[in-house]
């Protein structure tokens, strides 16, 4: 096992994989901006080093300064977190170059789950269900047309390096496609200096699973079950369950068994996880996140497991477990962020004058936030996540709603009120939904 790890990150994360770290008796090292001077996570944790000014490219994306951290403190081994340089290989094979174990998949997995041409022709060579698409990117619009024809209409734009809806177009005839590919190129340039897309058939009403995948030194992969994430908007996700109310056990054995299959066929070492478009009954490989989840609470509230150990723990050499416990109940997780929903989800930065948890049976608040702390308004604007366990999804909602009437935050805007609003939608309490849900949902509400 490692003697000390640096977490390479902020907020909530940070605090969870310090967490995690403390049950494991390794010791840890926060690094924090100027902007997280007052911060849990440099509290909490047994070292902590300042890496410059609050905006993210001159500290928590820094990689010069996070390796001079790991190094001055004597740290082994980094866990990166989510978001930032999460899946960033470059910063993997520094790491690994500065004899610092990173504690994900090697640095070519990230390479080649990052590029999402090349991911689908990996999931496709592995077995794993793919959509109908170009078969590598697009090089100009008569290469577009002419896969977009084979394709067959709507057919959507994908950045081949991108991520979070950024790069992405729908096209419903050949006449709109020269204009959309010329935005989506444009658009992945921009975010990810990367403007290379490819095509896939578009579903119109597809539900968003992604299956928890944990990879071994060994080489074996296992799953612990799927997560529902249809509830999003503009493809960021605000409502996460586990297990989907819609996966038959039929299903799910398929699923599990492709989400296996592809972990594998790369070597992948660590928690990450593989998504999948599902509709009809039919289910097609979106795309890898080679990271933790911001939802793995959910996964780890069914199985009992705790999962940001687990990856420490195969990073470190753990052989796979030949068997793990099965899940139960249901576990749901809504994001509490601070954005305004009536004005158009603007951020919401200040000073929290009043904050307040919920407690009871079933209920877990994953947060970095405190009354007096003050939200930054350089990052992510995610700042709590509430988790309600139930025997079933019924139960699970009811607590959840419960929760979510107890969870006090006051000072500055929250998605709060929203939750409680999709909590008592019918569609979303019949489980019948899909990642159309809050468009429409959005739009009744004007």
């Amino acid at each position: 096992m490692f003697k000390k790890i640096l977490i390479a990150n902020r907020g909530e994360i940070a605090l969870r994989v310090i967490r995690a770290c403390r049950e494991l008796g390794v010791k840890t090292v926060a690094v924090y901006s100027q902007a997280d001077a007052d911060a849990l996570h440099i509290r909490f944790a047994d070292e902590a080093v300042c890496i410059g000014p609050a905006k993210s490219k001159d500290s928590y994306l820094f990689i010069p300064r996070i390796i001079g951290a790991a190094e001055i403190t004597g740290a082994d081994a980094l866990h990166p977190g989510y978001g930032f340089l999460a899946e960033n290989a470059q910063f993997a094979e520094m790491c690994i170059a500065s004899d610092i174990a990173f504690i994900g998949p090697s640095p070519e997995t990230i390479r080649r789950m990052g590029d999402k041409a090349l991911a689908r022709r990996t999931m496709a060579e592995a077995g794993v269900p793919i959509l109908p698409g170009s078969k590598e990117v697009v090089k100009n619009e008569e290469d577009a047309l002419q896969a977009a024809e084979q394709v067959g209409y709507p057919v959507i734009l994908k950045a081949s390096a991108g991520g979070g809806g950024k790069g992405m177009r729908i096209v419903r005839s050949p006449e709109e496609l020269p204009r959309s590919l010329g935005m989506a190129k444009v658009e992945a340039e921009t975010a990810f200096s990367d403007g290379s897309v490819y095509i896939e058939r578009y579903l119109e009403r597809p539900r968003h699973i992604e299956v928890q995948v944990m990879g071994y030194t060994d080489g074996k992969a296992l799953t612990f079950g799927e997560r529902d994430c249809s509830i999003q908007r503009r493809h960021q996700k605000l409502i996460e369950e586990a297990p989907s109310p819609v996966v038959k056990p039929e299903l799910r054995q398929k699923l599990l068994a492709a989400a296996v299959k592809g972990a594998e066929s790369v070597g992948y070492i660590g928690a990450g996880t593989i998504e999948f478009l599902l509709q009809d009954n039919e289910f097609y490989f979106m795309e890898m996140n080679t990271r933790i989840q911001v939802e793995h609470p959910v996964t780890e509230m069914i199985f009992r497991h705790d999962l940001v150990k687990e990856q420490i723990q195969a990073a470190a050499g753990k052989p796979h477990p030949q068997s793990i416990r099965q899940p139960e109940g249901h576990a749901i997780e809504c994001r509490i962020n601070a954005e305004d929903p009536n004005r158009g989800f603007t951020p919401s930065p200040g000073q929290v004058t009043s904050f307040h948890i919920p407690g009871g049976m079933g209920i877990r608040v994953d947060t970095h936030v405190y009354a007096g702390y003050v939200i930054p308004p350089h990052y992510d604007s995610l700042i709590a996540k509430l988790i309600a366990f139930g025997n079933d999804r019924e139960e699970a909602v009811q607590r959840m709603l419960r929760a979510l009437d107890e969870f006090i935050i006051e000072g500055i805007a929250t998605t709060i009120p929203l939750h409680k609003r999709i909590l008592q939608d019918n569609r979303f309490r019949s489980g019948e939904y899909s990642t159309a849900f809050m468009g429409q949902f959005l739009e009744n509400a004007h």
